[in-house]
This record gives structure tokens, C-alpha cells and sequence, in this order.
């Protein structure tokens, strides 16, 4: 039987909608440590600083297992490991997911997330969170195009470049547009870059353009990522720009790696974090989240070369250490981003996803 406390604390966490404060936190550990085992899914350990973010938590709650399920999944295949393993509290059933930012409100429509406010909320931007607590952004980059510098000597300035013949066979997208958001957001800028609307105009002309791309031989039906941009399977693949750069440290210069912000269609991207309804270890899940939104965790995400959610009022408050502003590109790069409403976001995947297969036909895998 559990200790008093500790089942105290857990009946005490049931408001999840309630602002943790020091002594809910202690009673919050108390509870996750009892529960022991936190789920994860689809966080890669090169994407956005997770290893170190991972690694962090498991040194602050060692008596916290963290169980990782499948690292390469898109945000679609997340909500349906939930949808999955509703009724079972094994290994398999994730308590926590990290998803597109349009994936957070069909998560809560289908009631597959459970709501819970984080100590830091206030400074979440409001734009970027559900009002009620059920998903909420956490960190942002822009797209990009990693490139391999020993096959591609001229690397592409913008989208229209990609079309040129000097780069026949080279270019992959980061996942499959029919169910990662990251490659459903490329589809996206690239639809900007050619005079779309974001949103469903954007999302046509975005699939018209990797349909040109497709017929020219220019497209390489591959998810890219740092191993095969070394290989030379996917010399340049259209990604976020915190995953390239992630992987230009890893590959150490071999292969040389130039990571490129276009010129034209510079499209922000926001991650959402939410807790499953069905989530075996929900305290787990809410201590997690309070690692995330804390300093620590948010300064984790900007070594990772992303911007965290909390990113404007850290920095008015003088946390932001200046060694990692420094080590991103150019805040000029930055400048030209857009963010794309939960609507336009809405509308453009519903357009590429029930599209690419009708208007580009090439089986991303």
C-alpha cells in the first residue's frame, strides 16, 4: 500500500488545472516518484536538445524511470499510440506527447489529452496554449535546408532553387507529409515561397511544387535525416532549423554541413506538449511538464537551438544566458518568420495530407 502522503498528494493533483505551487510540487514528487515511470514518444535525442532535456529530468527524479517508445514518430502516429492503448497501462501506452501545433486541438476534440497548468503558465504566450490547459507550445524554429557541402558545393539560397537541375536527386523532406508535421509544414513554405495564402492556398501550391520537383528528379522519396544527408542519400533535406544544426554538431564537419534559412517563405513552427487522458502515470506526466516550462528546461531547449515558449520573458528577466543566443544563426534570419494561425495550420494539412498521394505521388518512407 502506498504511504498516506503520498496518496494524499495524488488526490490533491486531481484539480489538474491548478497553478502548482511549492508545496503541490513537493507533493507532485512524491506522487510521480511512487508512480515511478514516465512514457515518452517520438522524441528523437538530436531533436531540439532531448537528450540533454531527458538526461536532465532522469538526473533530478532518479527514482523516475523514463521509457521511450519509438523516437522516429510523426505527431499523427503519437495520437494514435494514445488512441491505441486506451485501455491498457503497460509499457506501450505513452503518458506524455510533443506534436505540431495542429495536432493539439484535434488531440483535445477527441478527448484524448487530459488538462494541466504548469507553474510558469502566465508566461506562455496566450497564442500558443489552450485557455483550459490542454496543450500548450513549448518551443519554435523556422524551416530550413541542411545541406551536404561535399555533394551540393553551391548550396540553394531559396525554394525556387530546389527545382534547378544542379540538384537532381538530392532533396528530401524530414518525414512523410502524410503524417509528420514537420514535412507538412515544409509543404506549407514552400506553398508561401510560390504566392500562397497560408492555409489551404498555400497547401495546393505547396503540393504543385513538389509535384514539379517530383517530375524534374529532383525529389528523393526518403525521410532525411543527418545519416543519410552523410551517405549522400538526401544531400539536402528541408528541415527545422534546430534539427539541422543539431546535426551539423553531430556529423563534426564530416560531412561539412551548411544549414540555410530561404529567403522567401521563412515559416515558424511551434511544438505542443500535452498529457494523454489515458496516461499510466499522470503525475509522472505533470512533474515532467514542470521540468519542461522550469529554467532549467526552457534554457535546454535554446542549447538545442530552439526558442522556447517562455523565450521573451526569461529574457526580460535577465535568464537567458548570452553563450546561447550567440550560438544561433543571425537574428536577421529570424525576422521574415511567420507563424501560421491554428486555422491556416488546420487547413493546410488537411490539404496536403488527403493530397500528396493524388497530386505528387511519391511514397515518402
Amino acid at each position: 500500500m502506498k504511504p498516506m502522503h503520498v496518496l494524499a498528494g495524488a488526490a490533491l493533483l486531481m484539480a489538474t488545472t491548478a497553478l502548482v505551487h511549492a508545496e503541490d510540487l513537493a507533493a507532485l514528487e512524491a506522487a510521480a516518484k511512487a508512480e515511478g515511470q514516465l512514457t515518452t514518444i517520438a522524441l528523437p535525442h538530436d531533436w531540439c536538445g532531448y537528450g540533454a532535456v531527458i538526461e536532465g529530468f532522469k538526473a533530478k527524479y532518479p527514482d523516475i524511470k523514463v521509457n521511450e517508445l519509438n523516437p522516429d514518430a510523426g505527431s499523427a502516429d503519437e495520437l494514435e499510440a494514445i488512441r491505441a492503448n486506451k485501455g491498457n497501462t503497460g509499457p506501450q501506452a505513452p503518458d506524455v506527447i510533443d506534436v505540431g501545433l495542429s495536432f493539439g486541438p484535434q488531440a483535445k476534440e477527441e478527448g484524448l489529452i487530459q488538462p494541466y497548468k504548469v507553474s510558469t503558465w502566465d508566461e506562455i504566450p496566450a497564442e500558443i496554449k489552450d485557455a483550459d490547459g490542454y496543450w500548450y507550445g513549448d518551443y519554435y524554429g523556422v524551416m530550413s535546408f541542411m545541406v551536404n557541402k561535399d555533394l551540393v558545393p553551391t548550396p540553394p539560397a531559396d525554394w525556387a532553387d530546389l527545382l534547378k537541375s544542379d540538384y537532381a536527386g538530392q532533396v528530401a523532406l524530414a518525414g512523410d507529409p502524410r503524417a509528420s508535421n514537420q514535412a507538412i509544414l515544409a509543404v506549407l513554405a514552400a506553398g508561401m515561397a510560390n504566392g500562397g495564402a497560408a492555409g489551404a492556398e498555400a497547401g495546393a501550391k505547396g503540393l504543385d511544387y513538389f509535384k514539379a520537383m517530383n517530375d524534374a528528379g529532383n525529389f528523393v522519396p526518403v525521410i532525411g535525416k543527418a545519416g543519410t544527408l552523410a551517405q549522400g542519400a538526401t544531400p539536402i533535406v528541408v528541415m527545422w532549423d534546430y534539427n539541422a544544426l543539431s546535426a551539423r554538431d553531430t556529423l563534426k564537419g564530416n560531412p561539412p554541413v551548411e544549414v540555410v534559412v530561404p529567403q522567401t517563405g521563412v515559416l515558424a513552427g511551434v511544438y505542443v506538449q500535452a498529457i494523454s487522458a489515458y496516461a499510466p502515470h499522470p503525475n509522472a506526466a505533470k512533474l515532467w511538464m514542470e521540468y519542461l516550462y522550469s529554467d532549467e528546461g526552457q534554457n535546454l531547449w535554446l542549447k538545442g537551438y530552439c526558442h522556447p515558449a517562455r523565450f521573451n520573458a526569461m529574457s526580460a528577466a535577465g535568464k537567458v544566458p548570452a553563450d546561447l543566443l550567440a550560438a544561433l544563426p543571425p537574428a536577421e534570419a529570424y525576422a521574415k518568420a511567420y507563424f501560421p494561425s491554428l486555422d491556416e495550420q488546420a487547413a493546410n494539412k488537411a490539404a496536403v495530407t488527403e493530397g500528396w498521394d493524388k497530386v505528387v505521388g511519391a511514397n515518402v518512407q
